[in-house]
């Protein structure tokens, strides 16, 4: 992308515009999620059929979040967001309308694709506007996305209440929400490909740097897909917890994820990156111990809470570090956020898998020494901390453009 000087005004302009689209993004995703007992009877799957119809949206978003990069490079960073994020949010509708297997796979597939191509293209610009700015703003970003996706799940689980039709309520949804994405793009940074860059290839390897950046994303991703599926069930056949309170430890992980997220950001730019990932690492360490040791379902509770604290900001400075790595920031994104859709698609079926095999009280053991891979790794994400350029005062006599 071309060099483009902004204001201040500007770029803080670009900064809350950015939080707004993570904002919708997660919307889609809280609005699709709590409707997906009424999309399985619609399409008359059963639930063995509906979990292999569930690995689409991954596989989707695997094939095409390579492609966002040479979008963007063909129609500048703002055009490309504006339209994926129509894209995404559009496709919200497609599930609810599929009449059987075969199209509700096909429809979660393109609903996953749209959603990789948006995830990269709003993390690129999210790391574009965290350099400008020269402090940290990734933590917060996805701190919104978790906040979004929980208003998109209260209102899905406001519409099941009152068991209102999902293609009604997705169709209602997806409108609202795709004038809301659309808005908000017109004030995020219209960067645009110098003249004779070259532009980035359709399908290609991500960067070796990359690959270890999502290593330490797929621990962390991991840890949290495990702790979403399994906590409630780890509670309720382990420790002999009531439904309530096996629910709320759910809910109180998804809370502690979202409150750490969004104060992360101060930690970050005190502390810096490393040191932040390696300290989240020893508090998901201590609360996976706790969870595995535990004969009471408070300590449980506890373990999960620390379990969330700690790998909440990972995921986000892994966008940070990879978007710093090296010349083709879309492309080493991309890379990451494969390497840590994959861990959530392998998350929960792995945990189950291991959890017949042995025990939960064994899945959550292989958590925990996942979770050590953060305290051993942080150290790739040092391209987090680079020195970032500050963005300059505001002008009097209007800012530049490109």
């Amino acid at each position: 992308m071309s060099a483009v000087v902004y204001d201040l005004r500007e770029v803080r302009r670009a900064r809350y515009a950015v939080a707004a689209v993570f904002a919708v993004h997660g919307a889609v995703t809280g609005s699709f999620a709590t409707r997906v007992p009424w999309i399985q009877d619609h399409a008359g799957v059963s639930a063995g059929q509906l979990g292999l119809a569930l690995a689409f949206p991954a596989l989707g978003a695997s094939v095409a979040m390579p492609l966002a990069g040479r979008i963007s490079h063909r129609f500048g960073a703002r055009n490309a967001l504006r339209g994926l994020i129509a894209l995404w949010t559009l496709s919200l509708v497609l599930p609810s309308f599929a009449p059987n297997l075969l199209t509700l796979c096909l429809a979660l597939f393109t609903y996953g694709a749209t959603a990789g191509m948006a995830d990269v293209a709003m993390n690129a610009l999210g790391v574009e506007v965290e350099n400008r700015l020269g402090r940290s703003i990734m933590s917060g970003l996805h701190g919104l996305w978790s906040a979004g996706a929980l208003i998109g799940s209260a209102g899905g689980t406001l519409a099941a209440h009152l068991g209102a039709d999902a293609r009604v309520h997705h169709v209602l949804a997806a409108a609202i929400l795709t004038v809301l994405g659309v808005a908000a793009c017109t004030w995020v940074l219209d960067l645009q490909s110098a003249e004779d860059e070259e532009p980035p290839p359709r399908f290609a390897l991500p960067p070796r740097s990359a690959l270890l950046i999502g290593a330490v994303g797929f621990c962390a991703v991991f840890a949290e897909g495990a702790s979403l599926d399994w906590s409630a069930v780890y509670l309720r056949d382990q420790l002999a917890a009531s439904a309530g309170l096996a629910a709320a430890c759910t809910t109180g992980f998804t809370l502690t994820m979202a409150i750490a997220r969004i104060a992360g950001d101060k930690v970050v730019d005190r502390f810096g990156s490393v040191r932040t990932v390696r300290s989240g690492g020893v508090l998901a360490v201590l609360g996976g111990l706790l969870i595995v040791v535990s004969g009471h379902p408070a300590v449980a509770m506890t373990g999960f809470a620390l379990m969330g604290f700690g790998i909440a900001v990972v995921v986000p400075l892994c966008f940070a570090a990879a978007g710093r790595s090296g010349t083709n920031p879309s492309l080493a994104i991309a890379g990451v956020a494969t390497i840590t859709y994959t861990s959530g698609l392998v998350a929960p079926s792995a945990i189950g898998t291991l959890a017949q095999a042995t025990s939960l009280v064994v899945s959550f053991g292989l958590v925990t020494v996942l979770s050590c891979g953060l305290v051993a790794f942080a150290g790739v994400l040092r391209a987090g901390d680079r020195d970032r350029p500050k963005v300059s005062a505001p002008q009097t006599a209007g800012s530049s453009r490109e």
